[in-house]
């Protein structure tokens, strides 16, 4: 494999970070308010749509989001809605505070659903995302699978909801499970763009955080985390003091993508795990130590 010079390793760096996207949950809006300084306007930023939070708290976030000067992008979750009047009220709410142009059609977490969707494909296909202003959509994608469901089912889901979304003229967006190993990451990369989807990428990553807080969420969602694969991200299974920052993944990931034009759009997606002000900071370190 040819490898770019330094400078040139910079400026894929740069690329692939600017224009990167975060995560908040409905109760991060004093983190948001924190963090707003750090944020360029525009930024995308999802909400999450957790069983812990309610319509109100989230409308709130987003609401938050929008007013700062950024562009909210919440999250629906398939198997949380109850029925179509769920869904109805949810999207109305969400277009009141001009929240519904861009949104993040999600399973979700219960293991059955507790209404007519049992997917985000089903609520996809139901025309209401449309009805309500939406414009761009965003799917999930699983470089290192997932716990539950088997690959060649994630890649059928992942070419139907694209088909969906082209037929409806719906704009898409394919954002990703976090992960610590590049390998993976590009190989799936790959394998999207062979099956003909062009859409961007957001890659997911995790923010600057607590190792035993990353180690946890890995294990929750299916992430592989053993000693060989943190230690090429940048951290030991021995220590699990102090935090960890996603430099090495990125910069890795970076280069890899630039050697394969074939990858396209690939953008980061940061969970920050309640770490805006630290996410934000970090995005804006790595890119000014790189012009």
């Amino acid at each position: 494999m040819a490898h770019t010079s330094p400078a040139g390793d910079n400026a894929a760096s740069v690329r692939l970070v600017e224009g990167f996207s975060l995560e908040m949950t409905g109760k991060d809006i004093p983190g948001l308010q924190e963090a707003q300084s750090t944020i360029p306007a525009g930024t995308k930023i999802n909400v999450t749509f957790l069983g812990n939070e309610d319509l109100e708290m989230r409308v709130a976030a987003c609401k938050a989001v929008a007013s700062m000067g950024f562009v909210p992008v919440p999250h629906i979750s398939a198997r949380r809605l109850s029925s179509q009047a769920q869904l109805e009220e949810y999207l109305d709410r969400l277009q009141q505070v001009g929240a519904t142009q861009n949104v993040f059609a999600v399973g979700g977490d219960p293991a059955e659903p507790e209404g007519p969707y049992p997917d985000s494909l089903s609520v996809i296909r139901t025309g209401l995302l449309q009805k309500y202003g939406t414009t761009e959509v965003s799917i999930a994608g699983y470089p290192e699978g997932h716990p539950d469901i088997p690959n060649d089912v994630l890649w059928q889901h992942l070419e139907d909801k694209s088909a969906a979304l082209k037929e409806q003229g719906l704009g898409a967006v394919i954002l990703t499970q976090f992960a610590f190993d590049t390998d993976p990451v590009t190989a799936w990369v790959n394998g999207v763009r062979e099956r003909g989807i062009t859409s961007e990428i957001r890659i997911g990553t995790p923010g600057p955080a607590g190792i035993k807080r990353l180690i946890g969420f890995a294990r929750r969602f299916g992430v592989g985390a053993n000693a060989m694969i943190v230690k090429k991200y940048g951290f030991s299974l021995t220590n699990l003091m102090g935090t960890a920052g996603p430099d090495k993944f990125v910069t890795d990931l970076a280069a890899e993508l630039a050697q394969n034009p074939a990858s396209g759009d690939v953008k980061l997606h940061f969970y920050t795990f309640g770490g805006l002000k630290a996410t934000s900071e970090w995005a804006r370190d790595y890119i000014a130590a790189r012009v």
